[in-house]
C-alpha cells in the first residue's frame, strides 16, 4: 500500500506524492506565545510529529516548519499586565513551548520562524495583493483583504459567501468596504509595537504571517499544511486566499487537521477545554500530574501514548481515567520487554508484523491500528520469548518514539532504590513461604504490597512487580 492522506480541502483520502520527488515540504501552524501551551496544543503537535516521523521512516527528506506568533493583541495585553516588553514575554513562553514539545517527544522543527523576523516579507506580500486588486487601505488606516475578489473563498471550510454574509457583524467605524474583509496590516495604536510601511506605522494581521513565512521558507507551493481544527476557519481559509491570490498557484496540495480535544467530566459529559470553565490543563500541569502518578520519567511517555492512541483526525476525550488506560497499555508493552535482550538491527518491512504496521501508517497515519500491532507483538513475545520479535517490537515502537525507556525503570514507576530493595526482599520472602506451603503468608505479602500500589506478576521467569496508580 502506498501512503495516502485525507485532505480537509478535497474531503477525500488520496495517494500522496510530493511535488519534488523524495522531499516533503510541510508547514504546521504553531502557537501564539503569551501563555503556557495546553494539552490541546500537545494533541496537535504530537500528531504532526508522528506524521513527520513516518514520512522520514518512509524514506522522505522532510523540511518541517512550525512558526511562532510573537505579535498579537493577547501578547500586547499580557505584556502590559505584567509590566514587561512583548519581546520579554514571547521569549519566555516560546522557550516554555519548546520545552513542552521536547518533553512530549516531538522532534524540533527544521525551521521555527518568529513572525516579527519576517515583517519585510509580509509587507511585500501585502503590496502584491494591493497591486492585484485583492487588498485596499481602509478609511481607518488598516489594510484589508477584499474577500469577494477571491472567487474560491470558502472551499476549505465549506462556507459560502452568503452564509458568511448573513452572520457578519462589522461596524461602519471599522472602515471596511465589506464586513467579510479581514485585516492584513493594522494601523498602530499609541504605545503598541509597530513597524514602518508605506501605509503608515502598524503591525501585521495574524493571517498574513503564515502565508509570508511559508512562502519564504518553503516556496509558493507546499506539500502539507497542518494545524488544529480551530484553524480551518478563518485562519487557513484566509491563508489560501492571500497566498493563491498573490502567487496564482495552489498554496498547499494537502491540508491536514487534527481532531478536537474535549474534557470528559466525572458524570460522563464532555465539554470544550476552557479557562472560564475551570477545566483548562496545561501541558506542564499534565506532565507534573502524570509524573506523580506513574513515576519520575514515565509521565511524558504515558501522555504521548494517550495522544497517539487515537487517530489524529478523530475527536479525543481527556480524563484521568483515559490517561490511566494509556499507562496500563504501556505496562503491557514494557512488560513484554522486561529482562529480554535484542539487537537494534534495522526493521525489515516485509516481516509480517512490520508490514501490517506499515499498512496502518500508510492508511492516513492510522496510529490506533499501528498500536494494535504492537500489542499483538507483545503477546507473541510473552508466549515465545523470541529475540526477533523483541527486536521488531522495539523497532516499531521507535518509529512512534515509544518504548525508549528501560523496562525495569518504567514498570517500577520510579520507586526509590531503598523501597525497591524492600519490595524485592518481600518477593523473596513470599517465594520462600510458597515453597514452605505457607500460602497464607504468601497471600498476605501480595495483599500488603497491593495496598501500597505495588502489583506482583508471576510468570515463567519468576515474579516481577509494577507500580499502580
Amino acid at each position: 500500500m502506498a501512503l495516502s492522506i485525507y485532505s480537509t480541502l478535497s474531503r477525500e483520502q488520496k495517494p500522496f506524492a510530493p511535488s519534488e520527488p523524495g522531499h516533503v515540504r510541510m508547514y504546521v501552524c504553531g502557537v501564539t506565545v503569551y501563555d503556557y501551551c495546553h494539552i490541546g496544543h500537545g494533541r496537535t503537535f504530537v500528531a504532526f510529529d508522528v506524521v513527520r516521523r513516518w514520512l522520514e521512516a518512509s524514506g522522505y527528506r522532510v523540511t518541517f516548519v512550525r512558526n511562532i506568533t510573537d505579535i498579537d493583541d493577547k501578547i500586547i495585553r499580557r505584556a502590559a499586565e505584567r509590566g514587561i516588553t512583548t519581546d520579554e514575554l514571547t521569549t519566555e513562553f516560546a522557550r516554555a513551548m519548546q520545552e513542552d514539545m521536547l518533553a512530549l517527544g516531538c522532534l524540533a522543527p527544521t525551521h521555527e520562524p518568529r513572525a516579527t523576523d519576517y515583517i519585510p516579507e509580509m509587507l511585500d506580500l501585502v503590496g502584491k495583493l494591493e497591486a492585484k486588486g485583492f487588498a485596499y487601505q481602509a478609511a481607518d488606516g488598516d489594510v484589508d483583504y477584499a474577500v469577494r475578489a477571491f472567487k474560491p473563498y470558502g472551499r476549505l471550510s465549506g462556507k459560502s459567501i452568503d452564509d458568511l454574509q448573513s452572520g457578519a457583524r462589522v461596524s461602519v467605524a471599522q472602515g471596511k468596504r465589506d464586513p467579510l474583509d479581514f485585516v492584513l496590516w493594522k494601523r498602530a495604536k499609541p504605545g503598541e509595537p509597530h513597524w514602518c510601511s508605506k501605509w503608515g506605522e502598524g503591525r501585521p494581521g495574524w493571517h498574513i504571517e503564515c502565508s509570508a513565512m511559508a512562502q519564504k521558507l518553503l516556496g509558493d507551493e507546499i506539500d502539507i499544511h497542518g494545524g488544529g481544527p480551530d484553524l480551518i476557519f478563518p485562519h487557513h481559509e484566509n491563508e489560501i486566499a492571500q497566498s493563491e491570490a498573490a502567487s496564482g498557484k495552489t498554496f498547499a496540495k494537502t491540508w491536514m487537521h487534527s481532531g478536537p480535544l474535549r474534557v470528559r467530566n466525572a458524570d460522563g459529559t464532555e465539554e470544550k477545554m476552557s479557562k472560564s470553565l475551570g477545566n483548562f490543563w496545561t501541558i506542564r500541569d499534565a506532565l507534573k500530574d502524570t509524573e506523580a502518578a506513574y513515576g519520575e520519567g514515565n509521565g511524558a511517555e504515558v501522555l504521548r501514548f494517550f495522544l497517539l492512541k487515537s487517530h489524529y483526525r478523530s475527536p479525543i476525550s481527556f480524563s484521568s481515567g483515559l490517561i490511566e488506560d494509556a499507562h496500563k497499555g504501556l505496562v503491557r508493552l514494557y512488560g513484554a520487554l522486561k529482562g529480554r535482550a535484542a539487537d537494534r538491527a534495522a526493521l525489515d518491512w516485509s516481516e509480517p508484523y512490520a508490514a501490517r504496521f506499515k499498512d496502518a501508517m500508510d492508511d492516513d497515519f492510522n496510529t490506533p491500528q499501528a498500536v494494535s500491532v504492537l500489542f499483538e507483538l507483545a503477546s507473541e513475545v510473552n508466549r515465545t520469548g523470541s529475540p526477533e520479535l523483541v527486536r521488531q517490537l522495539l523497532g516499531l515502537g521507535r518509529v512512534l518514539n515509544l518504548l525508549g525507556r528501560d523496562p525495569e525503570a518504567f514498570l517500577t514507576g520510579g520507586v526509590k532504590e531503598d523501597d525497591a530493595a524492600r519490595i524485592e526482599g518481600l518477593i523473596a520472602e513470599r517465594a520462600d513461604a510458597k515453597k514452605a506451603k505457607n500460602y497464607a503468608r504468601a497471600d498476605e505479602i501480595r495483599k500488603s504490597l497491593l495496598e501500597e500500589g505495588i502489583e506482583l506478576m508471576d510468570g515463567p521467569q519468576g515474579t516481577t512487580w509494577r507500580r499502580l496508580v
